[in-house]
C-alpha cells in the first residue's frame, strides 16, 4: 500500500523555523522525484521545491535562500527546512512523489501525494 505522510507543520511568528517531514512507503522511493507543494486559501497549487533522485534541487523564486528540501534515502523520508517563514508562507503543504525524473514545479505526472500538513505564520 502506497503512503505519503506528511508531518512538522504548525504555526509560527514571522521570522520562524519550521522543519516539514514526509515519510514513503509502498513505492521505490529512491527511484521517484520528490516535492513539496503548497496550497493557500482560495489560492492555486504552488510547486515549492522539489529534488531528483541523485539530489539536484530546485526551488521556486519566493522561496530560495529560505528554504531547502533534502531527502534521505535510506529513511525513505523527505525533508523541507523553512527558515525566515513569512505570513504569505502560510498554506497547507503537500509532499508528492514522480517516478523517474523531475520535471519541474507544476505538480503534473506526480504519482503519489500525501494528506498535507498546515503551517500557519503570523505576522
Amino acid at each position: 500500500q502506497v503512503r505519503t505522510v506528511e508531518s512538522g507543520g504548525g504555526s509560527v511568528q514571522a521570522g520562524g523555523s519550521l522543519r516539514l517531514s514526509c515519510a514513503g512507503s509502498g513505492y521505490a522511493y529512491g527511484s521517484y522525484c520528490m516535492g513539496w507543494f503548497r496550497q493557500a486559501p482560495g489560492k492555486e497549487r504552488e510547486g515549492v521545491a522539489e529534488i531528483s533522485t541523485l539530489g539536484s534541487t530546485s526551488y521556486t523564486d519566493s522561496v530560495k535562500d529560505r528554504f531547502t528540501i533534502s531527502r534521505d534515502n535510506a529513511k525513505n523520508t523527505l525533508y523541507l527546512q523553512m527558515h525566515s517563514l513569512k505570513p504569505e508562507d502560510t498554506a497547507m503543504y503537500y509532499c508528492a512523489a514522480k517516478f523517474g525524473h523531475c520535471t519541474g514545479l507544476s505538480g503534473r505526472q506526480y504519482n503519489y501525494w500525501g494528506q498535507g500538513t498546515q503551517v500557519t505564520v503570523s505576522s
